[in-house]
């Protein structure tokens, strides 16, 4: 046997695809060689930043595959505030999507996921807002909490603590609050709380990792003084897959795709580099546990583990991995017998995988239904087979949450299938399935999680599930398993989903913002969706008592599971201005059900079901609007096209390869979604067109877009240049440059209490640089900082008006803010104004 040319590398991540997010994983005998390397190996690494994508992948993966080291990121938010580039969920739904982007990763580089209970509330300047908004003591408790959890040996930092100011304070956040922590998560004297449930710890050293990003370009990085960083090379090269560490690194990044970071992978040498901030440094530089016992002689009673994993690793044949079983089981008996509460149930879970790999055991708990009622009877359907000639009998199986159990007693012979359906009871309190960080109401700066214990768990707790309790040549070894949802498409083949509780039934106000330009009664249609067979029962809208409804309920009756059925309300407003939350409940034998089922389901993540309070925001405001037809031409994605529906206007979406004067003839005005010249290729070579429409007489308003990965410069008809600028504290004064400007003043008066309620931000990515063509309308500017007066600038081209506008309209209208509405009708309507005719 060659043992040179295997790489210490676990390569799980080959059979990872796309549309089988959380597919069963199936190691080759490279990988089980692989997974019993790591069994040897008992030596931990916690990386640290702010939000997912901040993670240096690079180091997760040259750590955990060719270091063997267990990696974790600890990334403090699940980054709430970010974009979207590829659908329009913001705000928790996007946590919820970069949570599984981030899952996903781990999955390729071989790392492990932590998270705190910070809230991602936007863009923030400095830590010490930061720090305020997010409760410094809860986020500095979680990282403790995290760090005597994992154990650690060394903390790595992705920013610097020291450069507070110049870059995004979660960035600095997380690094400061890493940095305290190096001398707190040894005295029992801190959050003594915690220490129920897990032991005191000290990190042993602490770094920072910086790169040519914090000095501003390569070159300058280049030149710098790098004396005091420990430098060692990443670029490992594993020839039994044909990858290199940059590579798989590429792979993992690219994960995220909803923020755009696919990456492509390089090869060849690569240099990163460690900067000490606490502990003593490693003698040897090129190795960071150089001083640290990372063997099994760490651990009381573990050394003869260690002699006969590493005689196991010496033995192992690559075609026939079942040989190592009878000393995999010796060792697991070995481990079982050790008075030791950390890496004993670590290394006992990692065996259990290396022995159903080497076996070829597969054992799956697949239900009839993807959705299931609490209280409700499931069918599972159970499959376990024995690939190898290793004595295995299946003795009995648990169910789980209710612990009961039933006898099997069945000889897994070699290669022989055993399929066994059962019929399981489901508690009747069983909880829905729902990210555990929402269950509770939470504040712009965190989120609530009562319980200690789920503190900083990756993904949703799944309560349903089998134990497989098997003898193993006389070995008695349980293997648990998550109750899946399998099933075959025509085009994607086998497709696996979790089992998901769900409510009796669900309720969704279909437009989540309804806007009262008057004191008419509008429409308000609700759609009721039964989770199970044979409900009955009434409906009713809950709204404040100067809103009028009728009726003040609806009955309906849903025969079937999954049946759907939308009712509608009509719902007067008051005279006066006024905002209100409209609550959908649903009674069913005198019980209450208010919850709304959100479904986010992506290819390149496992799908998800969020459960929000089944409501939506109703205004009543003084609204002018004109009669004009608009073209949408969607960048990122974003709902912008449906505020602008509720104010009345006519919306068209249209792909940019329809773009001709012909086809957009028929349009008053044409907007640009979010990051459409990020995104849209095609729209570099139909800005001559464009223009052309604005020059006869048309409106064109373009909405934000970053600097990086724009695909034009002459993004308008006179120069334009956009920056970096932004205005985070949505509530900044703001300052009218241009007063008697009809964005101003048609057909909406616009005045500063239009400005109040703004949600995370006024606006981002403002141009700086501009031609004198253009009217900067409005000036504000966070707290200390120079006036930014780029949020909206509007210039007269030819007959018509062109708009760049950088205010987050994105983010507001789905948020129901009135001013928002007003000021992009007044946009809307500026070639109107030439004519001021108005129509309410």
């Amino acid at each position: 046997m060659q043992k040179a040319l295997i790489p210490s590398f676990i390569v799980f991540f080959i059979s990872i695809q796309l549309f089988y997010a959380q597919k069963p994983q199936k190691p080759n005998s490279v990988e089980i060689y692989n997974q019993i390397q790591k069994l040897n190996f008992l030596g931990s690494i916690l990386y640290i930043a702010a939000h997912p994508d901040d993670e240096n992948t690079r180091l997760i993966s040259y750590f955990s595959n060719e270091t063997k080291a267990k990696t974790a990121y600890l990334s403090l938010t699940r980054g709430d505030g970010g974009q979207n580039l590829i659908g329009s969920e913001l705000r928790e739904l996007l946590g919820v999507i970069r949570t599984q982007e981030l899952i996903e990763a781990r999955k390729i580089d071989g790392g492990e996921q932590f998270f705190s209970r910070a809230n991602d509330f936007g863009f923030s300047k400095k830590p010490e807002e930061t720090l305020q908004i997010w409760d410094k003591e809860k986020v500095l408790a979680d990282v403790i909490w995290a760090i005597r959890k994992f154990q650690p040996d060394i903390i790595i930092n992705r920013f610097d603590h020291r450069t507070s100011g110049t870059t995004h304070g979660h960035h600095s956040a997380s690094a400061l609050l890493s940095v305290e922590s190096f001398n707190l998560t040894n005295n029992t004297n801190v959050f003594p709380d915690q220490l129920k449930l897990v032991q005191p710890w000290q990190v042993k050293r602490q770094f920072f990792n910086p790169s040519w990003y914090f000095f501003g370009s390569k070159e300058k990085f280049a030149a710098a003084d790098k004396s005091n960083y420990i430098t060692f090379q990443t670029g490992v090269y594993y020839q039994s897959i044909g990858k290199s560490n940059q590579e798989i690194a590429a792979l993992s990044r690219s994960c995220h795709q909803s923020q755009g970071f696919g990456s492509t992978g390089v090869r060849g040498e690569e240099t990163e580099y460690l900067e000490l901030i606490n502990g003593e440094a490693p003698a040897d530089k090129t190795n960071l546990f150089d001083g640290i016992d990372t063997s099994w002689n760490r651990v009381k009673g573990g050394k003869s583990i260690g002699e006969l994993v590493t005689k196991i690793i010496a033995q192992y044949d690559f075609k026939n991995p079942d040989n190592s079983i009878p000393d995999l089981l010796r060792v697991y008996s070995m481990i079982l017998a050790l008075d030791e509460n950390h890496w004993k149930p670590l290394k006992l879970e990692e065996l259990k995988t290396i022995i159903s790999s080497c076996t070829g055991l597969y054992l799956e708990a697949n239900a009839s239904n993807q959705e299931c009622t609490p209280g409700s009877q499931l069918k599972i359907q159970l499959e376990a087979i024995n690939r190898s000639a290793i004595s295995m009998n299946l003795e009995s199986i648990t169910i789980l949450p209710s612990s009961e159990k039933t006898i099997q007693n069945l000889v897994l012979q070699n290669n022989v299938l055993k399929s066994i359906s059962i019929n399981i009871q489901l508690p009747s309190n069983l909880e829905y399935t729902q990210p555990y960080w929402l269950k509770e109401k939470g504040d712009v700066g965190m989120y609530t999680v009562n319980s200690q214990s789920e503190i900083g768990l990756p993904d949703i707790k799944r309560q349903v599930k089998i134990v497989f309790n098997l003898t193993i040549n006389g070995i008695k070894i349980p293997f648990e398993r998550t109750v899946i949802y399998k099933y075959t498409d025509d085009v994607k083949g086998e497709v696996y989903n979790y089992l998901d509780i769900i409510p009796y039934i669900t309720s969704t106000i279909i437009d989540k913002v309804t806007v009262f330009k008057n004191k008419n009664s509008r429409t308000i249609d609700v759609k009721i969706k039964s989770g199970k067979e044979l409900l009955s029962g009434e409906l009713q809208l809950e709204l404040p008592k100067n809103w009028t409804v009728f009726p003040k309920s609806i009955p309906f009756k849903l025969d079937k599971k999954g049946m759907e059925q939308i009712v509608s309300f009509e719902v007067t407003p008051p005279n006066q201005n006024d905002d209100a939350i409209a609550k959908s409940i649903v009674f069913i034998d005198g019980k209450r059900f208010d919850k709304d089922q959100v479904i986010i389901d992506y290819n390149h993540i496992s799908k998800q079901q969020v459960l929000k309070p089944a409501e939506a925001k109703l205004i009543r405001i003084d609204l002018n609007t004109n009669d004009e037809k608009i073209a949408y031409i969607m960048g990122a994605g974003d709902e912008v096209p449906n505020g602008i529906k509720q104010m009345g206007y006519s919306v068209t979406l249209l792909n940019p390869e329809e773009i001709s004067i012909e086809k957009l003839n028929q349009f008053d005005v044409i907007i640009t979604g979010i990051r459409a010249y990020n995104m849209l290729q095609t729209l570099e070579n139909k800005q001559d067109i464009l223009f052309e429409l604005v020059k006869n007489g048309k409106t064109m308003l373009v909405q934000y877009n970053t600097t990086a990965d724009i695909i034009t410069q002459n993004i308008a008809p006179y120069p334009l240049k956009i920056s970096n600028d932004r205005v985070t504290e949505e509530n900044a004064e703001v300052r009218f440059l241009a007063p008697d400007h009809p964005a101003l003043n048609y057909p909406n008066k616009i005045t500063l209490k239009d400005f109040e309620g703004w949600k995370q931000e006024q606006g981002l990515y403002y141009p700086k640089e501009f031609d004198s063509a253009f009217t900067p309308i409005i000036s504000s500017n966070d707290k200390g900082e120079s006036p930014k007066n780029g949020a909206i600038l509007v210039a007269k081209y030819g007959k018509g008006y062109y708009v760049y506008t950088g205010l987050s309209f994105f983010r507001e209208l789905p948020e129901g803010v009135s001013g928002a509405y007003r000021l992009l009708a007044n946009l809307i309507s500026l070639k109107k104004s030439e004519s001021n005719t108005i129509q309410k």
